[in-house]
């Protein structure tokens, strides 16, 4: 599934047109984003939990060459999956 689904399915839901769909679902993107910008977490009941967290530095290796490259600290996204969410998947 792409935007594209999830948009016509919103439109579908909804009852409105495939550009009003797509606006809520750019706009709750969009929200989910910044947030995680700002460095806070977002919480959907049912479906899990997004945040930011931090990867230390480290030393990698170039699997074509094998020369050791140091890899910076960075804030990563990440995605933990509500009870809700697994016990469906089941």
């Amino acid at each position: 599934m792409n935007k594209a689904a999830i948009v016509d399915i919103v439109a579908e839901k909804v009852g409105g047109t495939k550009a009003d769909a797509e606006r809520a679902v750019d706009a709750m993107l969009d929200a989910i984003v910044d947030t995680l910008k700002a460095g806070d977490e977002v919480s959907i009941a049912g479906l899990g939990i997004f945040s930011a967290k931090m990867r230390a530095a480290r030393t990698a290796r170039n699997p074509r060459t094998g020369e050791a490259v140091n890899v910076p600290a960075q804030r990563v996204p990440k995605f933990r999956a509500a009870k809700a969410l697994k016990d469906a998947v089941k």
